[in-house]
């Protein structure tokens, strides 16, 4: 009913599942991550006893493989199930019951798993695979890309509903008060990866770290007034404004005490012009 990609990202950081599937709200059932010691999904009549079990299994120090062997082993229903797991050493393990509907399979590689069902072929995980491996970028990037490239070369043979991406690291949450640093959903969409690869970019827009942060003077001065200006913020106190019109839009992790995160500016301007 499913593919996905679990894998933890190069430098060790990060851990995620990407997952799509014509299944409503996949992202309610399929994936979990929980840093640093890895991260599972659960489906094909998914046991979502397999999340909390797998966690434990994996936090008690079982390694990937043997956290899905003993997933399997106790589950009497182990013909109809599918399960990837990446562990915290970049592992990678998957598994498709022989009761899987067809075509269901998957692979592993470095710090990765793949695994379908239900698909239109064997290629939607080959795409994946070549996909993910050829990506650069950030890692939840690599992901979706992953993700976009077994939709379009086939995906779920019963059609497209919903999308999930769900990554995490220590600390990595909103205002580092969680290990959860993305979590999104399209939940029932006639074209769920591209739309998910668009609520990403929204999630980039608000919570991606500064790098290009520019002093409130000369032409960023004013091109901050003009925009404050229009939106109806006051222009006596720049950084005052600023600090207000950010928590209206949702852009408090990015602002910065030596100046504006550009990415700001241009978001403050195309609200100005929208």
């Amino acid at each position: 009913m499913t593919f996905s990609i679990v894998a933890r990202s190069e430098d060790g950081d990060r851990w995620g599942v990407a997952v799509a599937s014509k299944f409503l709200a996949v992202g309610a059932v399929v994936p979990g991550v929980r840093p640093p010691i890895g991260a599972i999904a659960t489906q094909s009549f998914a046991n979502l006893r397999y999340l909390p079990d797998g966690f434990a299994n994996l936090a008690a120090g079982l390694d990937a493989q043997a956290t899905l062997d003993a997933l399997t082993a106790a589950d009497d229903l182990r013909g109809q199930r599918q399960a990837g797991v990446v562990d915290g050493f970049g592992l990678g393990a998957t598994f498709t019951g022989d009761e899987c509907m067809p075509w269901a399979g998957g692979v592993t590689g470095p710090g990765y798993a793949i695994q379908g069902n239900i698909l239109t072929g064997p290629e939607v995980v080959a795409e994946m695979e070549a996909a993910y491996l050829a990506a650069t970028g950030p890692f939840e990037r690599r992901l979706l890309a992953a993700l976009l490239a077994g939709d379009r070369a086939g995906g779920d043979s019963r059609g497209r509903q919903s999308a999930s991406l769900l990554v995490g690291g220590v600390g990595a949450g909103y205002g580092g008060g969680s290990d959860i640093a993305i979590d999104l959903r399209v939940d029932d969409h006639t074209d769920p990866c591209p739309e998910l690869i668009r609520l990403l970019g929204i999630h980039d827009m608000l919570f991606g770290t500064p790098e290009d942060v520019r002093p409130l003077e000369g032409e960023i001065a004013h091109r901050l007034t003009a925009a404050l200006t229009a939106l109806g913020y006051p222009t006596d106190d720049l950084a005052a404004s600023l600090s207000k019109v950010a928590g209206v839009e949702n852009l408090e992790e990015r602002l910065v005490p030596e100046g504006i995160d550009i990415v700001v500016l241009e978001h403050l301007e195309g609200l100005v012009t929208s």
